[in-house]
């Protein structure tokens, strides 16, 4: 038998497409599915994601497409407002005054146009004084602030045999209106003589350090000098 008859008879060449099939069935099995299958799967998740974005667009083509509509809606009525308010009539201004009022004005001449302004005048300047008045009242009967002052005074003697108790005995007998004697005692000096330290309480405006100075130095016998130790406003 020639080489031709034998590919005659011999069917593989016709069947060919089933036997690569069947091959690449037996590959995939070993290295698993082909390339070709995952550019498929690839395609197929592409072409769902384009879809799914195209139908987004859509939703939200619809919402605008809505805000537009209101947003003429809105417009159209304001338009429709404005040509109302354009075509109702304007306010007639009222007028202050008439001519005729004017005139009745001025033929009665017994009308006293400032007499009642007056009045309030004399009834505000009345009130007034009586205000004025209670002020004062008020004022006066309360009694006045009286200034005073809180002096402490350094009164030396001539000398140690002075008789410390006889000097501060003449220093408490000056006398005088808004003076008021307080607490002493006796400071040591030095070489044993002591000097009277005594405050008081007075009024600025009846008795003053100088009238006190005066008073006290007239003690001759006893007092060389007074000094003013402490001066305090109260």
């Amino acid at each position: 038998m020639s080489g031709l008859q034998c590919l005659g008879e011999d069917n593989i060449w016709f069947e060919k497409p089933r036997y690569d099939e069947a091959e690449r069935r037996f590959y995939e099995g070993a290295n698993g599915p082909s390339t070709h299958s995952h550019h498929q799967s690839s395609s197929a998740s592409g072409d769902q994601e384009l879809v799914s974005r195209m139908k987004s667009l859509e939703l939200e083509n619809q919402g605008l497409h809505k805000v537009v509509d209101d947003l003429r809606a809105a417009l159209f009525k304001l338009e429709n407002r404005v040509q109302v308010l354009e075509r109702s009539p304007a306010v007639p201004c009222v007028k202050a005054v008439t001519v005729q009022s004017v005139k009745v004005v001025e033929e009665d001449d017994d009308i006293d146009l400032f007499g009642s302004d007056e009045e309030e005048d004399e009834e505000a300047e009345r009130m007034k004084e009586e205000r004025i008045a209670a002020y004062t009242a008020k004022k006066s009967k309360k009694p006045a602030l009286i200034a005073k002052s809180s002096i402490l005074l350094d009164v030396k003697p001539w000398d140690d045999e002075t008789d410390m108790s006889k000097l501060e005995e003449c220093v408490r007998s000056v006398v005088a209106d808004g003076l008021l004697w307080g607490q002493s005692k006796l400071v040591p000096v030095g070489y044993g003589i002591k000097k009277l330290q005594i405050g008081c309480v007075v009024e600025d405006d009846k008795v003053g350090t100088d009238l006190l100075e005066e008073e006290i130095t007239k003690f001759e016998d006893y007092v060389q000098s007074v000094d003013v130790a402490a001066f305090n406003k109260i």
